[in-house]
C-alpha cells in the first residue's frame, strides 16, 4: 500500500465502528462496485455501515447486492447527514480530491471522522488521514480487493464482495481492454470467479439491458461522430434536445467515447454531452498511447483522471467549446501523430 499503513488500519477495524462509505459524484460501476464491495466486507468484520452516493446512478448498476441500502445524498440529505454525523470511519472511494463529491463537498470537508481514501487517479489531494492511492491500478475496485488482503482478510472474501469487485473491475477497465489490465487483475478475477461468481451473468446484466430509447440515441451519437482524420482525433456531440428525444437516463451516454477511438488510425477521442439544467456541456476524453488526456482535462476544461481516460466540463456553449476543442487539437497536431 501507498502511503497507508496496514497496521494502523487494522487496529482501526479491529473493533466495530460506524462507517460511512462515499464514492464520487454520478458513480459509475467502479464506484458503486468497490463501495458495495467494501461494505460487504466491512459488515462481515463487525462494522455498522452505510453507503452514501452523491447522486443517483445508472439502472444497469442497481442489481449488485447491497443496491437496495444505498443512501442518495441529494434526495436523502437528513438521513445522509446522521449518518455522517455519527461515522467514526469514512471511507472515500474512487476519487481523490473532495469537490469530486459533488453535493456533498462541504458536508465531507467539515466532517471530523477519521478519512481513509482508496482511489487510483493521478495528483490526489491531501484530506485523508490515510491514503491508498495506486495510479497504476485500473480499478478502485481491485484496490480494494488487495486492501482487503492488507488486512489478512482474504478468507473473508465471498461470492456477494466478488460480484461487486468484479464489476467495477469490469467496466473500469472496458472488459479487460484497457492497458492498465495487468496478470495480477487476471489473477484477482480468478479467485473472484473462483468463490462463485458468474462473469457472463454479470456482462450480461450491465451491457445486455439496453432499453430501445437508449439504442435509438446510440444511433443518433453515431450519426453525429466526427473524424478529424489529420489529426487522428474524433469526437461525438449529443444536444439536450436530442437527449430529451430519447428520454435520456442517468447510464444511457455510458462508453458512448469509445466509438470514436474504436475507428481505425483515432488516438483521442471526445464525447460532449449538452446538461441545460447545469449549464455545462460534459465531457469524456479517451486516447491510446502516450497522449496524456488527464494533464489536458485539468489545464483546459475543469477536470481530470487518468492518463487515457479522463473527464471534464465546460461552460460555454455546446457550439462554441466545440470550437475551443478543435482548435486545442490542432495546436497539439504533433502530439497526435
Amino acid at each position: 500500500m501507498k502511503k497507508l499503513t496496514s497496521e494502523q488500519v487494522k487496529a482501526l477495524l479491529n473493533s466495530p465502528q460506524q462507517v460511512v462509505i462515499v464514492p464520487h459524484v454520478n458513480p459509475d460501476g467502479d464506484a458503486v462496485g468497490s463501495s458495495l464491495g467494501l461494505y460487504h466486507y466491512l459488515i462481515q468484520k463487525g462494522h455498522k455501515v452505510s453507503v452514501i452516493v452523491p447522486n443517483d446512478y445508472p439502472a444497469f448498476l442497481k442489481w449488485i447486492p447491497g443496491t437496495e441500502n444505498i443512501i442518495q445524498f441529494n434526495t436523502q440529505r437528513e438521513r445522509a447527514e446522521e449518518k455522517l454525523d455519527a461515522a467514526e470511519l469514512v471511507f472515500t472511494l474512487d476519487f481523490n480530491a473532495l469537490h469530486r463529491s459533488g453535493p456533498m463537498q462541504e458536508v465531507l470537508e467539515e466532517n471530523n471522522a477519521i478519512k481513509i481514501m482508496i482511489d487510483h487517479h493521478q495528483q490526489p489531494e491531501d484530506y485523508a488521514n490515510y491514503t491508498y492511492s495506486d495510479v497504476a491500478m485500473c480499478s478502485t475496485a481491485e484496490m480494494v480487493y488487495h486492501f482487503i488482503e492488507q488486512m489478512d482478510d482474504l478468507a473473508m472474501m465471498n461470492k456477494t464482495i466478488g460480484a461487486a469487485l468484479y464489476t467495477g473491475i469490469m467496466t473500469d477497465t472496458a472488459s479487460f481492454r484497457f492497458p492498465k489490465t495487468t496478470s495480477t487483475t487476471h489473477r484477482v478475477v480468478a479467485h473472484l470467479m473462483d468463490l462463485g461468481v458468474h462473469h457472463s451473468d454479470i456482462h450480461s446484466k450491465v451491457y445486455d439491458a439496453n432499453r430501445f430509447e437508449r439504442i435509438k440515441l446510440l444511433g443518433v451519437a453515431l450519426n453525429n461522430l466526427t473524424v478529424l482524420a489529420d489529426l487522428n482525433t474524433a469526437y461525438i456531440t449529443l444536444s439536450q434536445s436530442e437527449l430529451d428525444q430519447f428520454g435520456h437516463q442517468k447510464g444511457d451516454t455510458e462508453g458512448l467515447v469509445n466509438y470514436g477511438l474504436s475507428v481505425k488510425g483515432i488516438k483521442f477521442a471526445a464525447i460532449f454531452i449538452e446538461n441545460k439544467e447545469e449549464g455545462i456541456i460534459k465531457i469524456s476524453l479517451r486516447s491510446k498511447g502516450d497522449f496524456d488526456v488527464n494533464l489536458l482535462a485539468r489545464e483546459h476544461f475543469n477536470g481530470g483522471g487518468h492518463k487515457n481516460a479522463a473527464g471534464g466540463k465546460s461552460t460555454l456553449p455546446l457550439n462554441e467549446t466545440i470550437e475551443k476543442f478543435e482548435h486545442l487539437v490542432r495546436t497539439l497536431k504533433t502530439d497526435l501523430q
